[in-house]
């Protein structure tokens, strides 16, 4: 019966709240490592959510097209993106974007007397993928610069230019591209990723004319703000947003059910902060 309600709850919210503009576009995700207390655990939590994001874009059944990936020493990741590409992609991962924290023991380096608690963080951006016919680029506006790929420790891992970064002269926006051995494969890949950063400055101004004088509870999508904490010594996921709370971390990384669960209540508690403007808007329209 509960699951009953459930469900025609939110058929009822799907069908009152208007769907955004961009929901059903493929997305684009980046991940960057941020800064710890101590040792690599933000590196190391970095590689851990963008395996998180590959392994529930598998669960959905998605593309997950690796754009770019900076790995650090020992086996942590300094930054990544990605090109996920699927049914209602964006829509599903918008409620992503932010800063992850985490809170843990380091297991390297440190005797049991100097085990302690050190935090870090990492960000989450996720940015719907423009079509073509969004963004138009005049190709005298671009620098592209070729370069030798390199790997974790700094050395090249090719011997020849192969590396492509694309500088977008008017704005200065650049994006970079050595995961493939090709040139041309990864010119192509690092416009798609340009393509998509110059459209995030039409898309955060179309959301900021849209958004509300009373800030929702989700769906801001501020990429600065610490939406999610991931404390390893409690096996504690918290989402602040919502007052999430899950007590079985592992699985959680696992990008399954557990993540699938969380960002379908993300949308449930955005639309109905949504559906709420909606009611007060139109109250306030009778009353005039």
């Amino acid at each position: 019966m509960n699951h009953s309600i459930s469900h025609l709850h939110k058929k009822v919210l799907n069908l009152l709240v208007p769907q955004e503009k961009y929901d059903m576009n493929d997305a684009i995700l980046e991940v960057m490592s941020g800064r710890t207390t101590g040792g690599d655990i933000c590196q190391q939590f970095t590689r851990e959510i963008f395996d998180m994001y590959q392994n529930y874009a598998q669960y959905k059944s998605w593309t997950f097209e690796v754009m770019n990936y900076t790995p650090a020493e020992y086996g942590g990741l300094h930054h990544a993106a990605a090109r996920i590409a699927g049914e209602g992609v964006y829509k599903a991962l918008k409620y992503e974007g932010g800063v992850h924290r985490v809170q843990r023991i380091p297991q390297v380096g440190l005797s049991s007397r100097m085990q302690r608690i050190h935090t870090g963080t990492m960000t989450v951006i996720v940015l719907p993928q423009p079509d073509e016919v969004d963004i138009k680029i005049d190709p005298k506006d671009l620098r592209i610069d070729t370069f030798r790929a390199k790997g974790a420790g700094g050395q090249h891992v090719n011997t020849t230019d192969s590396a492509v970064r694309i500088v977008h002269l008017p704005t200065g926006i650049s994006a970079e591209c050595q995961q493939e051995r090709s040139q041309i494969k990864n010119r192509e890949t690092a416009m798609r990723m340009l393509r998509a950063k110059i459209f995030e400055q039409t898309f955060n101004q179309e959301l900021f004319q849209r958004q509300s004088a009373r800030k929702l509870q989700v769906g801001t999508r501020d990429q600065s703000d610490r939406i999610r904490t991931y404390n390893f010594t409690q096996d504690r996921l918290t989402d602040h947003r919502i007052g999430y709370e899950s007590r079985n971390l592992k699985e959680f990384l696992n990008g399954d059910e557990c993540l699938d669960d969380l960002i379908e209540k993300l949308q449930l508690s955005a639309d109905a902060e949504a559906l709420l403007e909606v009611i007060e808007n139109n109250s306030l329209k009778l009353h005039q």
